[in-house]
């Protein structure tokens, strides 16, 4: 028996490394995202956290390619594996380190039972391990109360930004610009950007289907592809990551189909909980499943509430692509402005809904968004006032292009 259970062992190793290696032999880098640059790869343990299609499993095998080649020190495998319907996955990470190994690379660990504890466990027991995981944008370990939230640093990765569009579309290697500098020398970015490529001529084809990787490979499809995401993160994530029970999945679909039509969505929440036949507290809890599926934005007054089970301020969806997917019709444009502007902010900052103008950023700058015949008069005398411009090329003083925004990632 002790031979068997050898035998399957050594059987499922070989098997994972050969999918390992055919899937390295497969990755190119054309593309490759801004988080392979910014994670902390020395750290024992990262996380990434990600709704589907936005390129995780892509960035893990770029990087064990790039710094692993085809050694036997690294392995990715997926806890999508039937192997582990039955098996331990620890048990694996010991033959895997017994053997060698020093750093494990896990994709779609929402798909494997208490795959936290067992992470966990593993990262206790092996002290020179490195572990990398990705997973669901739903995950929840870190509020199990487990303790893996103190050896993980875990990062949300987005959708593709702007620049990052323009870099692989047209194979420029335009770099991030950070908030601060876009405030103050917006003008000479811009001018010395537009003096290479003419910004304004692809933003508009970012705004419709450059959010997701996939428009990669095919963009007569990519609404269908996003459509079908959608169905899957509500279908199928919600009620094994959530506990949602199938039945009321329909429910949400209504209730993301109803916000998309009016965003950004000032909530009656009685009135549309009526609507949907579900109360309150049902219908706060669904806004909370969405957001956490980077399918909505919700935006409060004070940043403390934004988690909260409370009525939101403002909502919007998540991104100019899902506005196109969802809506049904041709999105407002005001509207898209806004949501491109709180989709490429939420990245690395936090914004909040001021008293005047649209947002309010770090609780510091605040921003009207709109076309160029926009005014100051919304945000006259008031300090670190700005407008987010669309349509322009470069601004001046305190009119900053639009499209300048998706420079920060």
């Amino acid at each position: 028996m002790f031979i068997f259970a050898l035998l399957i062992k050594h059987n499922i190793m070989e098997e994972l490394r050969k999918q390992h290696n055919i899937l390295l032999n497969q990755i190119d880098f054309r593309f490759q995202r801004y988080a392979v640059e910014e994670l902390p790869w020395e750290e024992r343990m990262i996380g990434i956290k990600g709704s589907r299609g936005v390129g995780k499993t892509t960035l893990l095998l770029q990087y064990i390619k790039q710094n692993y080649a085809y050694s036997e020190e690294a392995l990715y495998i997926s806890l999508d594996n039937l192997y582990f319907t039955d098996n331990l996955f620890s048990d694996l990470v010991d033959d895997f380190v017994n053997k060698g190994g020093k750093h494990i690379f896990i994709d779609d660990v929402h798909k494997y039972p208490e795959w936290a504890i067992e992470l966990k466990n593993i990262y206790n027991l092996h002290s020179r391990l490195k572990l990398t995981f990705a997973g669901s944008s739903l995950l929840q370990a870190f509020n199990l109360g487990i303790g893996l939230s103190q050896g993980a640093l875990v990062l949300n990765l987005p959708g593709i930004s702007f620049r990052e569009y323009l870099n692989y579309t047209l194979k420029t290697e335009f770099e991030v610009v950070h908030l601060e500098e876009i405030l103050e020398y917006h003008t000479p970015i811009a001018l010395g950007i537009s003096k290479k490529i003419k910004p304004l001529k692809y933003f508009e084809e970012y705004i419709k289907y450059g959010y997701y990787p996939f428009f990669i490979s095919s963009k007569e499809f990519y609404y269908q592809k996003l459509q079908e995401i959608i169905n899957m993160t509500i279908e199928i994530e919600l009620p094994v990551l959530r506990g949602v029970d199938p039945v009321k999945t329909r429910k949400i679909k209504q209730l993301l189909f109803i916000i998309a039509q009016s965003v950004p969505f000032k909530p009656n929440i009685s009135k549309l909980a009526d609507k949907i036949g579900i109360t309150r507290n049902t219908l706060n809890e669904y806004l909370k499943y969405l957001v956490d599926a980077r399918l909505l934005s919700m935006l409060n007054k004070d940043a403390s509430e934004i988690n909260l089970l409370k009525k939101p301020d403002k909502i919007f969806l998540e991104n100019t692509s899902i506005a196109h997917a969802v809506s049904g019709i041709n999105p407002d444009k005001e509207n898209l402005r806004k949501t491109f502007f709180l989709n490429q902010l939420n990245v690395k900052h936090q914004a909040t809904y001021p008293e005047k103008g649209d947002f309010l950023i770090d609780n510091k700058y605040l921003f009207e968004i709109g076309g160029k015949n926009k005014t100051n008069m919304q945000i006259s005398g008031i300090k670190d006032a700005y407008i987010a411009v669309d349509d322009i090329e470069f601004g001046y003083e305190n009119r900053i292009p639009l499209w300048l925004f998706g420079f920060l990632y």
